[in-house]
């Protein structure tokens, strides 16, 4: 087994790779029978991933509680809180405003503390009792701080959810493991959908409260009651998770070994303020976060999606209703998508076909208002979250070590992009309805600049592959180090 002092006094990650291929890596505990390494693995595997689980339904109560206010709008939202002209945008917009400020400082602290069972739910909590505060605000200022500070707790989530499958899985299986924890923002956007089409049907007047007021109420509660399940449910860190046996910990830190994702003493004990210089350091990090900025305001669509449903002619619970199957779709895609992505080692394919016939959705639904053809394009649309599910996969991998600069490069490119949400709060004016044309013409603008960026990210990636390969062979290295997946 190599430990955290033997990796330190090997020296070069070439000699890590070296130590880590030829010294067969299986612990004394585990024994040299491959067939019982393999069923310990699946069982660890699966230990770990009912546990994870978890992050599921926190993620689709992370995109409801972010997401509720647009299926307010259609019940009274903004009549009730008086808003004018651009308030309703900037109510929608503030959200991210503090999901931007917290990502960053919120990755640094989780890394440095080492326990996201407690932090994550916590936040969670937090960001539950906000939202189910949102349903007592009368006006604009209220509207607008409650959904800052949603925004700000909700910050620490994803990019924490995504930090910590990396500690865990190996890089060839992140993308299957982010693709199921994204679903929970694809399941979310349609059984959020249905959620708010029974509250907002049958709780208007009840105890003299409106409807959009109880869809606010409910889902906060909702919100709480899972994060104090996840409490007793999530794992922490390899190193320091209570519920692993002494040879699951053993075979979980093997396997990061093996897949020379886990770092030197040096990487480990890197502080925070390292980890930022050094992901700040890297052209690659700003290169994926502009990259994902564009594909956000190309996705702008999913907030104002039930308005896009209702330009259909039906009223308010038939349209909410035709939101859930696009997202079931998409989610069913995705799992497939990231799982196929996976065996094949490759990233930027499946982000480019998904993009492309994203383009052809936005085209037929600014082209044309024949009911079917519009469904058919939100379909079509929807389904870009398949690539985006790649997209965070290789995001993970490009930047495997040490901890403190992927917590932060993860943290970075997730919240400097969403200034793409920022901005695509303000794409979708209802004055621009009911055909929204200019607004699909600046999806798919961003959706080609997206799509060119990550190949040209692929291009690279390849080429420094490539370079690692002469140097390998120049070395007389017979044994395959790390490569990007590009």
């Amino acid at each position: 087994m190599l430990s955290h002092e033997s990796l330190s006094k090997a020296g070069s990650i070439e000699q890590i790779e070296v130590k880590a291929a030829t010294d067969d890596v299986y612990d004394a505990e585990l024994g040299d029978d491959k067939s019982r390494r393999k069923q310990l693995e699946k069982k660890l595997l699966w230990k770990l991933d009912l546990r994870m689980s978890i992050m599921i339904f926190i993620y689709i109560m992370n995109y409801i509680d972010r997401t509720n206010a647009t299926a307010a709008r259609l019940q009274g939202f903004e009549q009730d809180l008086h808003l004018v002209g651009q308030q309703y945008s900037t109510v929608i917009s503030i959200l991210f405003v503090g999901y931007i400020i917290m990502q960053i400082p919120s990755n640094m602290f989780l890394n440095w503390i080492g326990r996201p069972s407690l932090y994550l739910p916590g936040c969670m909590i937090i960001w539950g009792m906000i939202s189910v505060l949102t349903g007592v605000t009368t006006n604009y200022t209220g509207a607008v701080l409650s959904r800052f500070f949603v925004g700000f707790m909700e910050a620490a989530f994803f990019p924490g959810a995504l930090f910590l499958i990396s500690r865990w899985y190996k890089r060839d299986e992140v993308g299957f493991r982010t693709s199921i924890l994204y679903c929970g923002s694809l399941i979310s956007n349609g059984w959020g959908a249905l959620i708010a089409s029974g509250i907002l049907a049958d709780m208007q007047g009840v105890l003299g409260h409106a409807a959009w007021r109880w869809l606010f109420y409910i889902e906060g509660g909702i919100t709480i009651f899972i994060a104090i399940c996840a409490i007793f449910i999530l794992p922490d860190f390899p190193h320091n998770t209570r519920w692993l046996t002494p040879e699951e910990r053993e075979l979980a830190i093997t396997r990061l070994q093996e897949d020379l994702v886990l770092d030197t003493e040096e990487d480990i004990n890197a502080s925070p303020v390292k980890g930022l210089r050094m992901a700040l350091a890297d052209w690659k990090v700003w290169w994926f976060a502009i990259a994902a900025i564009s594909q956000l305001i190309a996705q702008s669509f999913f907030i104002f999606f039930p308005t896009l449903s209702a330009t259909m002619g039906f009223d308010t619970t038939v349209s909410l209703l035709l939101c859930a199957p696009p997202w079931v779709f998409t989610a069913l895609l995705a799992f497939a998508v990231s799982r196929y992505s996976d065996m094949k080692k490759n990233r930027f394919v499946f982000i480019a076909i998904s993009e492309i016939v994203g383009i052809i959705g936005f085209i037929i639904a600014a082209c044309s208002m024949n009911i079917a053809a519009r469904y058919i394009s939100l379909f079509l649309m929807a389904q870009t979250y398949a690539g985006l599910v790649c997209f965070y996969a290789w995001m993970s991998n490009t930047f495997p070590r040490p901890p403190a600069k992927r917590a932060v490069a993860i943290a970075f490119i997730n919240g400097f992009s969403q200034l793409g949400n920022v901005t695509g709060s303000y794409v979708w004016p209802s004055t621009w309805g009911p055909t929204y044309r200019n607004s699909l013409v600046i999806c798919i603008a961003n959706a080609v600049v997206f799509t060119v960026m990550c190949g040209v990210m692929s291009w690279h990636l390849t080429s420094l592959n490539k370079k690692l390969e002469r140097e390998e062979a120049e070395r007389g290295d017979n044994v395959r180090g790390f490569r990007y997946l590009a």
